[in-house]
């Protein structure tokens, strides 16, 4: 037997709808046991927004790391905008296939 599918939700969707959760939270227009479900549907969008957020920070950190495996970034965790042996030109092979199509 399978299991039907979640419907897929993007990140901006969550936040949105986790704002919802908070403004009727704080409405206190519910009675307590609508504010538990809800408040339980909240905390499983946090979740799913969190785990969304530590996936763009791994992205972000492979994406920083030179080939020698040398981090991009400086003691505050700041991108580099210079690394030792940095040449004048620019490999547009490293882009993005987006960056390529807006072009």
């Amino acid at each position: 037997m399978s299991h039907p599918k979640k419907p897929r939700i993007t990140y901006e969707q969550a936040l949105a709808r986790l704002e919802e959760i908070t403004r009727l939270l704080e409405g206190r227009s519910l009675s307590l046991e609508e504010s538990l479900k809800i408040f339980e549907s909240g905390v499983s969008l946090c979740r799913f927004c969190l785990k969304k957020l530590e996936q763009a920070e791994s992205r972000v950190e492979i994406i920083l790391k030179t080939p020698e495996g040398e981090t991009l970034t400086d003691k505050e965790g700041r991108p580099r905008t210079e690394t030792p042996g940095d040449t004048d030109e620019f490999d547009s092979s490293s882009s993005s296939e987006e960056e390529n199509e807006r072009s």
